[in-house]
């Protein structure tokens, strides 16, 4: 009686263990995730990269410990859901420079909207006359390996009078660097100022100022980096602590780059020579390769992110009639398209691409390029149904 009492109680623990492996849904594949750490990094890298994972992502701000009082968002990651994409919910509004080379009005709250406001606080709103954009954020994994290349590299694509008169002209966004920025061996100086990679205008010149301006303009939350408060243009004490600020940028270096799925298949191979073939990779480099850098793991590293770094004029279709820097309101740096696939992931089973979120399809996005990437545009235009279809599962690969 006993023999039966356990085996029945074993047969038990086995159907219910086969019971539940049915019932939990299956891990995700690296290549369907955007976040984790780059491969190679050190135990104490490992557990910075943690801290930092835990502040972009865990971290949420309220009005007690520095919340606003006028702020967009309450974290990094309500941003950046999964490190991806963004959604129209949280778009930035930028407005208050119409000029290149013009700083932006701050006694209009310039540059940067914020829409949301603590109890006893008015939130910001702006005319409806006056000239804004809308920014959706982007997706952030593999930002490391981007910040890693020299700026010599990112130049020599550039080609702003277009000498070798292929239409294509590459334009480098030079910007004041704040008090804080730090020039290392790969940057160059050009009168004072740094060449910007980060930002829909490339106007941010390293992740810090990245990090920095987020938690001020997007959160309301200040650091002795930037401690200027938005709502009252007063300084104050720092909101959070540099160890924070250095943490999060670190996460930020240290993402892995979001990984190709089915790169062998015959229909995306086809779509990557169609996408040669009409001549993105002009703007869209596929390949890079970083020098050495003071993180190992991201030191002589071939990537492939799908952009240059660079301005390009995108026509009148994206023309917003506002800007960054020394940008065109037409110029927009071209965003990388690793990811682009996973995108609907953080953007609630959507898409919402192009620096505002206009483009509901990648297809669309592709229609509404312009200026310097019409050439292109039209030779999609021409392909056929078929080319077409083959060409968007490359770029869903990616």
């Amino acid at each position: 009686m006993r023999k039966e009492i356990l085996l029945f109680f074993a047969l038990g623990i086995i159907f219910s263990w086969s019971s539940c492996e049915k019932l939990i849904p299956e891990s995700p594949s690296e290549d369907e995730l955007l976040d984790g750490p780059i491969e190679g990094l050190s135990f104490s890298e490992q557990s910075q990269f943690l801290a930092g994972d835990i502040a972009f992502n865990d971290e949420i701000f309220t009005a007690q410990n520095g919340l606003g009082p006028l702020f967009v968002a309450t974290s990094c990651g309500s941003c950046h859901i999964g490190d991806g994409k963004g959604h129209p919910f949280t778009t930035l509004i930028r407005f208050g420079q119409t000029e290149p080379g013009a700083l932006p009005d701050v006694s209009i709250g310039a540059p940067q909207l914020q829409n949301r406001a603590i109890p006893g606080h008015q939130p910001e709103t702006l005319p409806d006359s006056l000239p804004h954009t809308r920014f959706t954020p982007p997706a952030v994994t593999g930002l490391g390996l981007l910040a890693a290349l020299t700026d010599q590299q990112i130049l020599n694509n550039a080609d702003p009078d277009d000498l070798d008169k292929d239409g294509i002209s590459g334009v480098p966004q030079y910007v004041n660097p704040p008090d804080y920025f730090k020039p290392q061996w790969h940057h160059q100086s050009k009168n004072g100022r740094y060449l910007g990679r980060f930002g829909k205008k490339a106007a941010a010149i390293d992740l810090l100022q990245q990090t920095v301006t987020a938690y001020n303009q997007d959160m309301g939350v200040t650091s002795t980096f930037e401690p200027v408060d938005v709502a009252s243009g007063l300084t104050i004490d720092p909101e959070v602590t540099d160890q924070t600020v250095r943490d999060v940028v670190f996460y930020l270096r240290t993402l892995k780059a979001p990984i190709q799925r089915s790169p062998d298949d015959a229909q995306v191979m086809q779509g990557r020579d169609i996408f040669h073939s009409i001549e993105c990779h002009s703007c869209h480099i596929p390949q890079w390769t970083t020098p050495q850098s003071d993180i190992s793991a991201l030191s002589n590293q071939t990537f492939f992110p799908y952009t240059d770094l660079l301005l390009h004029d995108m026509g009148p279709e994206l023309d917003d009639k506002v800007t960054e820097g020394s940008a065109e309101t037409f110029e927009w740096r071209t965003p990388p398209l690793w990811g682009l696939g996973l995108s609907p992931d953080s953007q609630g089973r959507e898409y919402f691409l192009l620096h505002d979120g206009r483009a509901r399809s990648i297809e669309e996005a592709i229609l509404l390029h312009g200026g310097e990437a019409k050439k292109s545009r039209d030779q999609f235009e021409a392909l056929s149904a078929m080319e077409k279809s083959t060409l968007l599962t490359f770029l869903e690969s990616l």
